[in-house]
Protein backbone atom coordinates (compact mmCIF):
# COMPACT_ATOMS: atom_id res chain seq x y z
CA UNK A 1 0.00 0.00 0.00
CA UNK A 2 2.70 2.34 0.94
CA UNK A 3 4.25 2.13 -2.52
CA UNK A 4 0.67 2.55 -4.04
CA UNK A 5 0.68 5.86 -2.03
CA UNK A 6 4.28 7.00 -2.53
CA UNK A 7 3.35 6.69 -6.86
CA UNK A 8 0.01 7.81 -6.32
CA UNK A 9 0.59 11.28 -7.56
CA UNK A 10 1.76 10.31 -11.38
CA UNK A 11 -0.21 7.74 -11.65
CA UNK A 12 -2.89 9.87 -11.77
CA UNK A 13 -1.52 12.74 -13.54
CA UNK A 14 -1.22 9.86 -16.26
CA UNK A 15 -4.97 8.34 -15.68
CA UNK A 16 -5.88 11.94 -16.21
CA UNK A 17 -3.72 12.39 -19.71
CA UNK A 18 -5.55 9.48 -20.89
CA UNK A 19 -9.18 10.51 -19.59
CA UNK A 20 -8.52 13.82 -21.40
CA UNK A 21 -7.48 12.12 -24.10
CA UNK A 22 -10.17 9.60 -24.41
CA UNK A 23 -13.42 12.19 -23.89
CA UNK A 24 -11.64 14.51 -26.66
CA UNK A 25 -12.21 11.51 -29.16
CA UNK A 26 -15.04 10.45 -28.27
CA UNK A 27 -16.57 14.25 -27.98
CA UNK A 28 -14.73 14.98 -31.11
CA UNK A 29 -16.21 12.20 -32.61
CA UNK A 30 -19.81 12.99 -31.62
CA UNK A 31 -19.22 16.98 -32.97
CA UNK A 32 -18.07 15.74 -36.17
CA UNK A 33 -21.33 13.44 -36.45
CA UNK A 34 -23.54 16.68 -35.43
CA UNK A 35 -21.78 19.10 -37.60
CA UNK A 36 -20.24 17.67 -40.56
CA UNK A 37 -21.36 13.89 -41.88
CA UNK A 38 -25.08 13.99 -40.53
CA UNK A 39 -25.80 17.51 -42.72
CA UNK A 40 -23.42 16.85 -45.37
CA UNK A 41 -24.18 12.88 -46.01
CA UNK A 42 -26.43 13.65 -48.91
CA UNK A 43 -23.85 15.48 -50.62
CA UNK A 44 -20.54 13.07 -50.14
CA UNK A 45 -21.24 11.17 -53.21
CA UNK A 46 -22.31 8.26 -51.33
CA UNK A 47 -19.60 8.21 -48.93
CA UNK A 48 -21.81 8.95 -46.11
CA UNK A 49 -23.19 6.28 -44.51
CA UNK A 50 -19.61 4.06 -44.73
CA UNK A 51 -17.66 7.00 -43.31
CA UNK A 52 -20.57 7.44 -40.47
CA UNK A 53 -20.02 3.58 -39.08
CA UNK A 54 -16.59 4.28 -39.28
CA UNK A 55 -17.02 7.37 -36.97
CA UNK A 56 -19.36 5.31 -34.39
CA UNK A 57 -16.77 2.44 -34.05
CA UNK A 58 -14.38 4.91 -33.05
CA UNK A 59 -16.48 6.97 -30.95
CA UNK A 60 -17.42 3.48 -29.33
CA UNK A 61 -14.15 2.44 -28.63
CA UNK A 62 -12.56 5.59 -27.16
CA UNK A 63 -16.11 6.14 -24.89
CA UNK A 64 -15.10 2.37 -24.02
CA UNK A 65 -11.34 3.39 -22.85
CA UNK A 66 -13.00 6.15 -21.01
CA UNK A 67 -15.20 4.41 -19.03
CA UNK A 68 -12.25 2.23 -18.18
CA UNK A 69 -9.76 4.81 -17.05
CA UNK A 70 -12.87 6.34 -15.32
CA UNK A 71 -13.43 3.33 -12.80
CA UNK A 72 -9.37 2.81 -12.57
CA UNK A 73 -9.15 6.37 -11.82
CA UNK A 74 -12.04 5.98 -9.14
CA UNK A 75 -10.77 2.85 -7.67
CA UNK A 76 -7.12 4.23 -7.16
CA UNK A 77 -8.35 7.31 -5.77
CA UNK A 78 -10.68 5.21 -3.12
CA UNK A 79 -7.64 2.81 -2.53
CA UNK A 80 -5.24 6.27 -1.85
CA UNK A 81 -8.21 8.03 0.52
CA UNK A 82 -8.19 4.75 2.43
CA UNK A 83 -4.30 4.18 2.92
CA UNK A 84 -3.44 8.26 4.00
CA UNK A 85 -6.74 8.86 5.62
CA UNK A 86 -7.14 5.49 7.32
CA UNK A 87 -10.84 5.57 6.60
CA UNK A 88 -13.18 3.06 5.75
CA UNK A 89 -13.53 1.91 1.50
CA UNK A 90 -17.32 2.83 1.68
CA UNK A 91 -16.62 6.31 3.17
CA UNK A 92 -13.42 6.98 0.86
CA UNK A 93 -15.58 6.37 -2.17
CA UNK A 94 -18.01 9.07 -1.39
CA UNK A 95 -15.21 11.64 -1.73
CA UNK A 96 -16.46 14.26 -4.48
CA UNK A 97 -13.60 13.12 -7.18
CA UNK A 98 -14.84 9.39 -7.23
CA UNK A 99 -18.37 10.57 -7.25
CA UNK A 100 -17.16 12.82 -10.43
CA UNK A 101 -15.59 9.82 -12.37
CA UNK A 102 -18.27 7.47 -11.73
CA UNK A 103 -20.58 10.10 -13.20
CA UNK A 104 -18.46 10.60 -16.15
CA UNK A 105 -18.39 6.78 -16.57
CA UNK A 106 -21.78 6.05 -16.45
CA UNK A 107 -21.87 8.84 -19.33
CA UNK A 108 -19.29 7.58 -20.91
CA UNK A 109 -21.32 3.89 -20.54
CA UNK A 110 -24.57 5.63 -22.55
CA UNK A 111 -22.80 7.03 -25.33
CA UNK A 112 -20.22 3.79 -26.01
CA UNK A 113 -23.70 1.83 -25.97
CA UNK A 114 -25.57 4.48 -27.89
CA UNK A 115 -22.52 4.60 -30.68
CA UNK A 116 -22.63 0.77 -30.72
CA UNK A 117 -26.70 0.67 -31.40
CA UNK A 118 -26.04 2.77 -34.25
CA UNK A 119 -23.74 1.24 -35.84
CA UNK A 120 -26.87 -1.70 -36.27
CA UNK A 121 -29.15 0.94 -37.13
CA UNK A 122 -30.50 3.28 -34.14
CA UNK A 123 -30.88 6.50 -34.68
CA UNK A 124 -31.21 7.45 -30.75
CA UNK A 125 -27.71 9.22 -31.13
CA UNK A 126 -28.85 11.59 -33.78
CA UNK A 127 -30.77 13.35 -30.77
CA UNK A 128 -28.49 12.41 -27.78
CA UNK A 129 -25.38 13.50 -29.35
CA UNK A 130 -25.40 17.01 -28.24
CA UNK A 131 -26.73 16.58 -24.81
CA UNK A 132 -24.25 13.70 -24.30
CA UNK A 133 -21.25 15.50 -25.47
CA UNK A 134 -22.39 18.44 -22.48
CA UNK A 135 -22.58 16.42 -19.86
CA UNK A 136 -19.59 14.71 -20.53
CA UNK A 137 -17.74 17.96 -20.81
CA UNK A 138 -20.08 19.84 -17.95
CA UNK A 139 -19.00 16.67 -15.36
CA UNK A 140 -15.49 17.24 -16.40
CA UNK A 141 -15.56 20.82 -16.23
CA UNK A 142 -16.72 20.90 -12.82
CA UNK A 143 -14.15 18.74 -11.01
CA UNK A 144 -11.01 21.05 -12.49
CA UNK A 145 -9.85 23.88 -10.09
CA UNK A 146 -12.43 26.28 -10.49
CA UNK A 147 -14.77 24.11 -8.26
CA UNK A 148 -12.52 24.91 -5.57
CA UNK A 149 -12.48 28.63 -6.01
CA UNK A 150 -14.50 31.30 -3.38
CA UNK A 151 -14.68 33.48 -5.69
CA UNK A 152 -16.09 33.42 -9.52
CA UNK A 153 -16.31 29.51 -9.96
CA UNK A 154 -18.96 29.51 -11.72
CA UNK A 155 -17.36 32.13 -14.87
CA UNK A 156 -14.22 29.62 -14.08
CA UNK A 157 -16.35 26.49 -14.89
CA UNK A 158 -17.68 27.99 -17.60
CA UNK A 159 -14.50 28.96 -19.39
CA UNK A 160 -13.47 25.48 -18.78
CA UNK A 161 -16.44 23.98 -20.37
CA UNK A 162 -15.11 26.03 -23.72
CA UNK A 163 -11.68 25.07 -23.30
CA UNK A 164 -12.38 20.86 -23.47
CA UNK A 165 -15.14 22.14 -25.95
CA UNK A 166 -12.45 23.68 -27.91
CA UNK A 167 -10.20 21.08 -27.22
CA UNK A 168 -12.36 17.93 -28.55
CA UNK A 169 -13.89 19.18 -31.30
CA UNK A 170 -10.71 20.53 -32.79
CA UNK A 171 -8.38 18.09 -31.71
CA UNK A 172 -10.34 14.79 -30.89
CA UNK A 173 -12.22 15.90 -34.51
CA UNK A 174 -8.93 15.07 -36.47
CA UNK A 175 -8.91 11.35 -36.04
CA UNK A 176 -12.35 11.83 -38.56
CA UNK A 177 -10.82 13.96 -40.44
CA UNK A 178 -8.37 12.17 -41.68
CA UNK A 179 -10.72 9.29 -41.98
CA UNK A 180 -12.80 11.53 -44.27
CA UNK A 181 -9.81 11.79 -46.37
CA UNK A 182 -9.13 8.33 -46.59
CA UNK A 183 -13.12 7.22 -47.10
CA UNK A 184 -14.68 10.30 -49.61
CA UNK A 185 -13.11 9.34 -52.71
CA UNK A 186 -14.74 12.30 -54.86
CA UNK A 187 -12.93 15.11 -54.87
CA UNK A 188 -15.34 17.70 -54.94
CA UNK A 189 -16.83 15.99 -51.61
CA UNK A 190 -13.43 16.07 -50.27
CA UNK A 191 -13.07 19.41 -50.50
CA UNK A 192 -16.18 20.03 -49.15
CA UNK A 193 -15.86 17.98 -46.09
CA UNK A 194 -11.75 19.66 -46.01
CA UNK A 195 -13.93 23.23 -45.43
CA UNK A 196 -16.68 22.23 -43.51
CA UNK A 197 -14.34 20.99 -41.03
CA UNK A 198 -11.42 23.67 -41.31
CA UNK A 199 -14.44 25.60 -40.13
CA UNK A 200 -15.35 23.45 -38.00
CA UNK A 201 -12.08 23.95 -36.18
CA UNK A 202 -11.52 27.99 -36.26
CA UNK A 203 -14.78 27.98 -34.09
CA UNK A 204 -13.61 25.48 -31.52
CA UNK A 205 -9.97 27.41 -31.63
CA UNK A 206 -11.75 30.55 -31.31
CA UNK A 207 -13.71 29.12 -27.87
CA UNK A 208 -10.40 26.98 -26.62
CA UNK A 209 -8.48 30.09 -26.35
CA UNK A 210 -11.51 32.31 -24.95
CA UNK A 211 -11.80 29.88 -22.00
CA UNK A 212 -7.69 29.20 -21.86
CA UNK A 213 -7.39 32.68 -21.70
CA UNK A 214 -9.85 33.55 -18.77
CA UNK A 215 -8.50 30.79 -16.77
CA UNK A 216 -4.67 31.64 -16.99
CA UNK A 217 -5.65 35.29 -16.08
CA UNK A 218 -7.30 34.24 -13.33
CA UNK A 219 -5.22 31.18 -12.23
CA UNK A 220 -1.68 32.85 -12.80
CA UNK A 221 -3.00 36.60 -11.27
CA UNK A 222 0.56 38.44 -11.97
CA UNK A 223 3.83 38.14 -14.63
CA UNK A 224 5.99 36.76 -11.92
CA UNK A 225 3.75 34.03 -11.04
CA UNK A 226 3.96 32.73 -15.21
CA UNK A 227 8.01 31.86 -14.89
CA UNK A 228 8.16 31.77 -11.01
CA UNK A 229 5.94 28.93 -10.12
CA UNK A 230 5.69 25.40 -11.37
CA UNK A 231 1.89 25.95 -13.17
CA UNK A 232 3.20 28.81 -14.88
CA UNK A 233 5.99 26.81 -15.91
CA UNK A 234 4.03 23.75 -16.88
CA UNK A 235 1.13 26.99 -18.56
CA UNK A 236 3.76 28.18 -20.28
CA UNK A 237 4.99 24.65 -21.90
CA UNK A 238 1.26 24.35 -22.98
CA UNK A 239 1.47 27.69 -24.72
CA UNK A 240 4.54 26.62 -26.49
CA UNK A 241 2.81 23.37 -27.86
CA UNK A 242 -0.78 25.01 -28.09
CA UNK A 243 1.32 27.72 -31.27
CA UNK A 244 3.20 23.86 -32.49
CA UNK A 245 -0.37 22.75 -33.39
CA UNK A 246 -2.18 26.12 -34.78
CA UNK A 247 1.00 26.33 -36.88
CA UNK A 248 0.15 23.20 -38.05
CA UNK A 249 -3.68 23.82 -38.11
CA UNK A 250 -2.57 27.26 -39.92
CA UNK A 251 -0.73 24.97 -42.73
CA UNK A 252 -3.61 22.96 -43.27
CA UNK A 253 -5.71 25.63 -43.12
CA UNK A 254 -3.97 27.31 -46.74
CA UNK A 255 -4.17 23.64 -47.77
CA UNK A 256 -7.65 23.56 -47.57
CA UNK A 257 -8.00 27.12 -49.38
CA UNK A 258 -6.03 25.48 -52.04
CA UNK A 259 -8.37 22.37 -52.22
CA UNK A 260 -11.41 24.32 -52.28
CA UNK A 261 -9.45 26.23 -55.42
CA UNK A 262 -8.27 22.69 -56.86
CA UNK A 263 -10.27 19.66 -55.61
CA UNK A 264 -8.01 16.58 -57.29
CA UNK A 265 -4.82 18.66 -55.70
CA UNK A 266 -2.62 16.54 -53.89
CA UNK A 267 -3.40 15.68 -50.16
CA UNK A 268 0.12 14.62 -48.50
CA UNK A 269 0.83 17.49 -46.66
CA UNK A 270 -2.41 17.65 -45.60
CA UNK A 271 -2.53 14.04 -43.74
CA UNK A 272 0.44 14.60 -42.56
CA UNK A 273 0.30 17.79 -40.75
CA UNK A 274 -3.20 16.41 -39.26
CA UNK A 275 -1.01 13.56 -38.26
CA UNK A 276 1.19 15.46 -36.34
CA UNK A 277 -1.47 17.30 -35.15
CA UNK A 278 -2.72 14.28 -33.45
CA UNK A 279 0.72 13.42 -31.74
CA UNK A 280 1.16 16.78 -30.42
CA UNK A 281 -2.37 17.46 -29.32
CA UNK A 282 -2.15 14.06 -27.28
CA UNK A 283 1.00 15.87 -25.78
CA UNK A 284 -1.57 18.95 -25.01
CA UNK A 285 -3.89 17.18 -23.20
CA UNK A 286 -1.16 15.38 -21.10
CA UNK A 287 0.36 18.60 -20.34
CA UNK A 288 -2.86 19.66 -19.21
CA UNK A 289 -3.33 16.69 -17.27
CA UNK A 290 -0.16 18.07 -15.33
CA UNK A 291 -1.14 21.74 -15.35
CA UNK A 292 -4.82 20.34 -12.84
CA UNK A 293 -2.52 18.56 -10.54
CA UNK A 294 -0.58 21.86 -9.52
CA UNK A 295 -2.07 23.92 -7.35
CA UNK A 296 -3.09 27.18 -9.15
CA UNK A 297 0.06 29.99 -9.25
CA UNK A 298 -1.50 33.17 -7.91
CA UNK A 299 -2.10 30.76 -4.84
CA UNK A 300 1.79 30.76 -4.07
CA UNK A 301 2.79 34.56 -3.82
CA UNK A 302 5.46 33.53 -1.34
CA UNK A 303 6.58 30.45 -3.21
CA UNK A 304 7.44 32.11 -6.54
CA UNK A 305 10.87 31.79 -7.83
CA UNK A 306 12.20 35.40 -8.90
CA UNK A 307 13.53 36.28 -11.98
CA UNK A 308 16.91 36.61 -11.10
CA UNK A 309 17.15 33.16 -9.30
CA UNK A 310 15.94 31.59 -12.86
CA UNK A 311 19.02 33.27 -14.54
CA UNK A 312 21.47 32.43 -12.39
CA UNK A 313 19.81 28.82 -12.53
CA UNK A 314 20.24 29.01 -16.67
CA UNK A 315 23.13 30.74 -16.91
CA UNK A 316 25.46 28.70 -18.93
CA UNK A 317 28.68 28.09 -16.83
CA UNK A 318 32.33 26.52 -17.93
CA UNK A 319 33.78 23.80 -17.03
CA UNK A 320 30.91 21.87 -17.16
CA UNK A 321 31.37 19.03 -14.44
CA UNK A 322 32.90 15.68 -15.79
CA UNK A 323 34.72 14.68 -12.58
CA UNK A 324 32.12 13.05 -10.08
CA UNK A 325 32.54 13.23 -6.01
CA UNK A 326 33.64 9.90 -4.11
CA UNK A 327 30.46 8.09 -3.02
CA UNK A 328 31.74 8.28 0.64
CA UNK A 329 30.79 12.13 0.52
CA UNK A 330 27.28 11.38 -0.83
CA UNK A 331 24.09 11.46 1.53
CA UNK A 332 23.77 7.71 -0.11
CA UNK A 333 26.66 6.34 2.01
CA UNK A 334 25.89 7.48 5.20
CA UNK A 335 25.35 4.73 7.97
CA UNK A 336 21.90 3.25 9.08
CA UNK A 337 22.15 4.70 11.87
CA UNK A 338 21.93 8.82 10.58
CA UNK A 339 18.98 7.96 9.18
CA UNK A 340 17.17 6.45 12.45
CA UNK A 341 15.37 10.08 13.15
CA UNK A 342 13.87 10.61 9.47
CA UNK A 343 10.13 10.04 9.30
CA UNK A 344 9.56 6.76 6.80
CA UNK A 345 10.12 7.85 3.39
CA UNK A 346 11.81 10.76 4.12
CA UNK A 347 15.18 11.47 2.47
CA UNK A 348 18.12 13.26 3.92
CA UNK A 349 19.10 16.94 3.05
CA UNK A 350 20.93 17.33 -0.04
CA UNK A 351 24.29 18.81 0.38
CA UNK A 352 27.06 19.91 -2.05
CA UNK A 353 28.17 16.45 -2.74
CA UNK A 354 24.62 15.26 -3.69
CA UNK A 355 23.96 17.96 -6.14
CA UNK A 356 27.47 18.02 -7.47
CA UNK A 357 26.98 14.40 -8.22
CA UNK A 358 23.58 15.32 -10.29
CA UNK A 359 24.78 17.49 -11.95
CA UNK A 360 28.20 15.18 -13.38
CA UNK A 361 25.26 12.55 -14.66
CA UNK A 362 23.25 15.51 -16.22
CA UNK A 363 26.30 16.66 -18.08
CA UNK A 364 27.73 13.51 -19.36
CA UNK A 365 24.70 12.50 -20.11
CA UNK A 366 24.18 15.99 -22.21
CA UNK A 367 27.82 14.66 -24.26
CA UNK A 368 25.78 11.10 -25.41
CA UNK A 369 22.78 13.48 -26.80
CA UNK A 370 25.26 15.73 -28.28
CA UNK A 371 26.97 13.12 -29.77
CA UNK A 372 23.50 11.32 -30.98
CA UNK A 373 22.71 14.55 -32.57
CA UNK A 374 25.94 15.46 -34.41
CA UNK A 375 26.36 12.21 -35.69
CA UNK A 376 22.57 12.45 -37.32
CA UNK A 377 23.27 15.58 -38.91
CA UNK A 378 26.56 14.66 -40.74
CA UNK A 379 25.08 11.45 -41.85
CA UNK A 380 22.76 14.24 -43.77
CA UNK A 381 25.25 16.47 -44.93
CA UNK A 382 28.20 14.18 -45.63
CA UNK A 383 28.27 11.15 -48.09
CA UNK A 384 31.55 10.26 -46.97
CA UNK A 385 31.23 10.13 -43.13
CA UNK A 386 27.39 8.76 -43.84
CA UNK A 387 28.45 4.90 -43.67
CA UNK A 388 29.68 5.60 -40.16
CA UNK A 389 27.79 8.05 -38.94
CA UNK A 390 24.33 5.88 -39.80
CA UNK A 391 25.33 4.27 -36.03
CA UNK A 392 24.51 6.85 -34.11
CA UNK A 393 21.43 5.24 -32.36
CA UNK A 394 24.07 2.76 -30.95
CA UNK A 395 25.08 5.80 -28.58
CA UNK A 396 21.71 5.03 -27.43
CA UNK A 397 23.07 2.00 -25.19
CA UNK A 398 25.97 3.64 -24.29
CA UNK A 399 23.82 6.30 -22.72
CA UNK A 400 21.19 4.12 -21.19
CA UNK A 401 24.25 1.90 -19.23
CA UNK A 402 25.56 5.23 -17.91
CA UNK A 403 22.36 6.01 -16.80
CA UNK A 404 21.39 2.72 -14.90
CA UNK A 405 25.01 3.16 -13.33
CA UNK A 406 25.26 6.23 -12.02
CA UNK A 407 21.39 8.14 -12.41
CA UNK A 408 20.37 6.81 -8.99
CA UNK A 409 23.32 6.75 -6.59
CA UNK A 410 21.07 5.60 -3.56
CA UNK A 411 20.35 2.41 -5.77
CA UNK A 412 22.45 -1.04 -6.63
CA UNK A 413 24.95 -1.43 -7.58
CA UNK A 414 26.34 1.89 -5.57
CA UNK A 415 23.79 2.44 -3.23
CA UNK A 416 22.23 0.27 -0.18
CA UNK A 417 19.18 -0.43 -2.38
CA UNK A 418 18.09 -3.23 -4.39
CA UNK A 419 16.90 -2.43 -7.54
CA UNK A 420 12.80 -3.68 -7.10
CA UNK A 421 13.28 -1.92 -4.03
CA UNK A 422 13.89 0.65 -5.51
CA UNK A 423 11.06 0.79 -7.79
CA UNK A 424 9.06 2.16 -4.62
CA UNK A 425 10.23 5.64 -5.02
CA UNK A 426 8.06 7.23 -7.92
CA UNK A 427 11.19 8.98 -9.15
CA UNK A 428 13.27 7.00 -9.80
CA UNK A 429 10.77 4.18 -11.08
CA UNK A 430 10.05 7.16 -13.93
CA UNK A 431 14.00 7.17 -14.50
CA UNK A 432 14.60 3.24 -14.71
CA UNK A 433 11.75 3.33 -17.07
CA UNK A 434 13.08 6.14 -19.40
CA UNK A 435 16.28 4.25 -19.36
CA UNK A 436 14.48 0.76 -20.60
CA UNK A 437 12.98 3.16 -23.10
CA UNK A 438 15.75 4.69 -24.34
CA UNK A 439 17.45 0.53 -24.23
CA UNK A 440 14.54 -0.36 -26.93
CA UNK A 441 14.38 2.63 -29.29
CA UNK A 442 18.20 2.94 -29.45
CA UNK A 443 18.86 -0.72 -30.81
CA UNK A 444 16.05 -1.00 -32.53
CA UNK A 445 16.52 1.90 -34.30
CA UNK A 446 19.46 0.82 -34.98
CA UNK A 447 18.36 -2.60 -36.27
CA UNK A 448 16.34 -0.35 -38.84
CA UNK A 449 18.54 1.36 -40.37
CA UNK A 450 20.90 -1.62 -40.54
CA UNK A 451 17.56 -2.81 -42.95
CA UNK A 452 17.56 -5.98 -40.74
CA UNK A 453 13.88 -4.52 -39.60
CA UNK A 454 12.08 -4.35 -42.43
CA UNK A 455 8.08 -4.16 -41.46
CA UNK A 456 6.32 -1.10 -42.37
CA UNK A 457 6.05 -0.04 -38.98
CA UNK A 458 9.38 -0.31 -37.70
CA UNK A 459 10.74 2.99 -38.96
CA UNK A 460 7.85 4.90 -36.78
CA UNK A 461 8.94 3.38 -33.31
CA UNK A 462 12.42 5.65 -33.21
CA UNK A 463 9.34 8.99 -34.04
CA UNK A 464 6.48 7.99 -31.42
CA UNK A 465 9.06 6.69 -29.03
CA UNK A 466 11.07 10.30 -28.78
CA UNK A 467 7.75 11.73 -28.41
CA UNK A 468 5.99 9.80 -25.80
CA UNK A 469 8.82 10.22 -23.04
CA UNK A 470 8.99 13.63 -24.46
CA UNK A 471 5.08 14.05 -23.21
CA UNK A 472 5.55 11.69 -20.04
CA UNK A 473 8.68 14.13 -19.37
CA UNK A 474 5.79 16.87 -19.00
CA UNK A 475 4.17 14.41 -16.55
CA UNK A 476 7.30 14.12 -14.77
CA UNK A 477 7.33 15.96 -11.18
CA UNK A 478 9.51 16.30 -8.34
CA UNK A 479 7.93 16.53 -5.30
CA UNK A 480 9.52 18.66 -3.02
CA UNK A 481 8.87 20.42 0.05
CA UNK A 482 10.86 23.69 -0.96
CA UNK A 483 8.12 24.62 -4.11
CA UNK A 484 10.70 27.53 -5.49
CA UNK A 485 13.47 25.02 -5.74
CA UNK A 486 10.66 22.24 -7.45
CA UNK A 487 9.92 25.32 -9.65
CA UNK A 488 13.91 25.85 -10.83
CA UNK A 489 14.01 22.43 -11.49
CA UNK A 490 10.77 21.99 -13.40
CA UNK A 491 12.28 25.11 -15.53
CA UNK A 492 15.23 22.93 -16.63
CA UNK A 493 13.49 19.44 -17.35
CA UNK A 494 10.60 21.61 -19.17
CA UNK A 495 12.63 22.77 -22.30
CA UNK A 496 13.68 19.08 -22.82
CA UNK A 497 10.09 17.99 -22.86
CA UNK A 498 9.14 20.40 -25.75
CA UNK A 499 12.64 19.76 -27.76
CA UNK A 500 11.69 16.39 -27.46
CA UNK A 501 8.18 16.39 -28.80
CA UNK A 502 9.38 18.61 -31.81
CA UNK A 503 12.14 16.30 -32.52
CA UNK A 504 10.04 13.57 -32.56
CA UNK A 505 7.14 14.72 -34.62
CA UNK A 506 9.83 16.05 -37.14
CA UNK A 507 11.17 12.75 -37.72
CA UNK A 508 7.63 11.80 -38.10
CA UNK A 509 7.09 14.44 -40.98
CA UNK A 510 10.36 13.33 -42.10
CA UNK A 511 9.51 9.56 -42.79
CA UNK A 512 5.97 10.77 -44.11
CA UNK A 513 6.47 13.49 -46.10
CA UNK A 514 8.42 14.12 -49.89
CA UNK A 515 10.44 16.84 -51.39
CA UNK A 516 11.97 19.73 -49.62
CA UNK A 517 9.21 19.51 -46.54
CA UNK A 518 11.27 16.00 -46.03
CA UNK A 519 14.44 17.29 -46.21
CA UNK A 520 13.72 20.30 -43.64
CA UNK A 521 12.16 17.74 -41.32
CA UNK A 522 15.44 15.50 -41.46
CA UNK A 523 17.57 18.88 -40.52
CA UNK A 524 15.48 19.79 -37.58
CA UNK A 525 15.08 16.73 -35.58
CA UNK A 526 19.21 16.38 -34.94
CA UNK A 527 19.37 20.44 -33.92
CA UNK A 528 16.72 19.16 -31.49
CA UNK A 529 18.48 16.57 -30.26
CA UNK A 530 22.02 19.20 -30.07
CA UNK A 531 20.30 21.22 -27.80
CA UNK A 532 18.50 19.12 -25.54
CA UNK A 533 22.24 18.19 -25.16
CA UNK A 534 23.50 21.22 -24.36
CA UNK A 535 20.61 21.83 -22.53
CA UNK A 536 21.81 18.61 -20.35
CA UNK A 537 25.67 19.72 -20.70
CA UNK A 538 24.61 23.06 -18.57
CA UNK A 539 22.45 21.49 -16.17
CA UNK A 540 22.88 23.20 -12.82
CA UNK A 541 20.55 22.35 -9.72
CA UNK A 542 22.41 25.32 -7.62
Amino acid sequence: MQLFIEIYGFLSVVLRGFILAAQSVAVGGLAFLLLLVWPLGPRLAGAGEALERRALRLIFLAASGLLAAELLAAAALTAMLVGTLEIPAQEAAGARAVAVALVAGVIATIIAVSARRAQRGGAAIRRAAPVLAALLIGVQAGSTHAASQFDGAAVLACAEFLHMAGAAVWIGGIPYFLMALTDVADSTARARVAARFSAMSVGAVAALLAGGGLMAVSYVGAAPAMYGTSYGVMLSAKIVLLLGLLLLGGLNFLAVRKLRQEPAGPLLRTRRFAETEIGVGLTVLFCAASLASLPPARDLANNQASFAEIVDRLEPRLPVRLDSPDFEALSAALPPEALKNLLPGAQPPRSPADIAWSEYNHHWAGLFVIAMGVMALLERVSRRLAPVMRHWPLVFVGLAGFLFLRADEAVWPLGRLGLIESLRDPEIAQHRLLTLLIVIFGLFEWQVRQGRIKAWWAAYVFPVSTATAAAFLLTHSHALANLKEETLIEITHTPLALVGVAAGWSRWLELRLDGGAKRMAGFVWPIGFILAGLMLVFYREA
